[in-house]
């Protein structure tokens, strides 16, 4: 626990206004280094060696010794637990709050006299706020001075103290302006949680802890109606936004003290400095440090802003899977705006109760789960080489089943939404949506990150901005849709949408080395 309490934001905080130096300094918490392997220097009993310096081009380079309990990925199984759980909750607690606005809708359109449409806008600009925050956020993580905590702290406290302008929002379009920048200031944890459990395990072990990550953030959207429903029809339209603020200010108190930092970049880039103080060597580096001295203003533009974009237009295995994993994404938030029209119409729930039917996608992740566990201990993982690498296209055999779920979920929903069918079977349905999207999102996210190595998080950057697109524009036509073409139709049409892209990752898990041997970036050994 001292280890840890250490590396959080509030631990970095008591050691600089303690004046206290870095406890990595201390000699009985370092493990020895040497400044050249054959003639150690007469400081290297300094402390107690976690890392080394050796030479390496004209630079000496601080890298992680065997078994460094500094590195994230040999922390103990315990501690790897309590940080992916420490993850778990803020990406819910960022989540929910896109959902939870829709509990409010009757009395946001009463206050501010507006239309259904326009009311959804307050959805629609918080999702467009995912998009485009990890365009700035992503980035700034893997920046070695900065690593991941202070833009999980920083931007958190923008989140929690941003709700207050949309709960005392003067007018609607101070409203929509505030949920726009809460969805911005909301959106590292999307980008950079899956980066942080990727510096907790290995390669091989990395999925357990991403498919976790995953429930989570299903956990968000189905919750928020649910609790956001009873609130505001005991009390008025601002109270699920007030849920939201003391969940999220909860969750922020909770990752100040006990969410330690995991970038090795960072930590490598605070122990070279460590140092480099020590033994008046400015030429020790780290490896991240190097990297980011040798990267230019234009160069990080081009990762930032245009490489997501073209890797999208030219790539076109990015450009199909981003689209898939945008219909997923697109149709799920629009056929939550449909449960109202069905469940309140056709069975009479009270805006509270509605919440409940939501819980079906909940109870369809948790069914998923250990399923996909098992088949990916006992089939995935004896896959992988002595390098921790797997050829991409073992990735996509999830998405081959999840691809038929989602056009059975929606055309289940659409024909049994009667009145003399009871909800439950309803509501079974839907857990066949999660079934579906969480196969697709593992296989697909997991397929891009081993397809593309060395441009992993542009691409991430590209499908989270493409898929967001579409789970920002869909709610806005959905009961438009479903009041001219009735539940049925409306739920088939989307139906048929998924069927006709059940072949993409059929394609590419036969095709797709091929594929990739035409791409100058993709990767061509596996």
């Amino acid at each position: 626990m001292k280890d840890l309490f250490r590396e959080t934001v509030f631990g970095r905080l008591v050691h600089l206004a303690s004046g206290r130096r870095d406890e990595e300094l201390d000699p009985s918490t370092i493990l020895r280094y040497t400044l050249d392997h054959s003639e150690p220097s007469s400081r290297s009993n300094i402390g107690d060696p976690q890392s080394y310096v050796e030479k390496g081009n004209d630079k000496r380079l601080v890298e992680w010794a065997e078994n460094d309990p500094h590195n994230a990925r040999k922390w103990s199984t315990p501690k790897k637990v309590f940080v992916t759980f420490q993850i778990c909750l803020l990406t819910t607690s960022v989540y929910i709050g896109s959902a939870i606005y829709t509990a409010g809708l009757p009395g946001i359109r009463q206050q501010f006299h507006v239309s259904d449409v326009k009311a959804l806008l307050g959805v629609t600009l918080f999702i467009l706020g995912y998009a485009l925050g990890p365009m700035v956020w992503a980035p700034m993580s893997e920046i070695p001075y900065l690593g991941r905590n202070p833009g999980y702290i920083g931007t958190l406290s923008a989140f929690v103290i941003l709700q207050l302008g949309v709960i005392y929002a003067k007018n609607f379009s101070m409203l929509l302006a505030f949920r726009f920048n809460t969805g911005f200031v909301g959106s590292p944890v999307l980008a950079t949680g899956g980066a942080t459990i990727a510096d907790l395990f290995k390669p091989s072990k990395q999925v357990y802890g991403i498919a976790i990550w995953g429930i989570s953030a299903v956990l968000g959207p189905a919750l928020g109606p649910l609790t956001g429903g009873f609130a505001a029809e005991s009390k008025d339209w601002q109270w699920p936004l007030w849920e939201l603020m003391w969940l999220s200010g909860s969750c922020l108190v909770f990752l100040l003290f006990f969410l330690p930092e995991t970038s090795s970049s960072n930590i490598l880039y605070r122990r070279a400095a460590h140092i480099r103080t020590v033994t008046g060597n400015a030429d020790i580096k780290c490896e991240p440090e190097l990297e980011a001295e040798g990267m230019s203003t234009q160069d990080i533009l081009l990762m930032v802003f245009i490489r997501p974009f073209t890797l999208t237009v030219k790539e076109p295995i990015c450009f199909a899977l981003n689209l898939y994993i945008a219909l997923a994404y697109g149709l799920l938030y629009l056929w939550f705006e449909s449960f109202p029209i069905v469940f309140g119409s056709i069975y009479h729930f009270s805006p509270s109760l509605e919440g409940l039917a939501f819980l079906g996608f909940l109870i369809g992740a948790f069914v998923v789960l250990p399923h996909f566990f098992y088949y990916s201990y006992t089939f995935v993982e004896p896959q992988f080489n002595t390098n921790g690498e797997l050829r991409p296209q073992i990735r996509l055999k999830p998405a081959m089943i999840g691809a038929f779920f989602l056009p059975v979920c929606l055309f289940w929903f659409g024909w049994t939404s009667r009145a003399e069918i009871h909800w439950i079977v309803l509501v079974i349905g839907t857990s066949l949506f999660s079934i579906g999207s969480f196969l697709l999102f593992m296989a697909v996210l997991g397929y891009l990150g081993d397809a593309y190595p060395k441009y992993v998080a542009s691409v991430y950057a590209s499908n989270d901005l493409v898929r967001s697109g579409f789970g920002a524009a869909f709610p806005l036509f959905a009961n438009a849709m479903y009041s001219k073409l009735g539940v049925a139709w409306a739920s088939s049409l989307l139906g048929f949408l998924a069927v006709a892209f059940i072949p993409i990752p059929f394609v590419l898990c036969f095709y797709g080395k091929r594929i990739r041997l035409s791409s100058k970036i993709a990767r061509h050994d596996l």
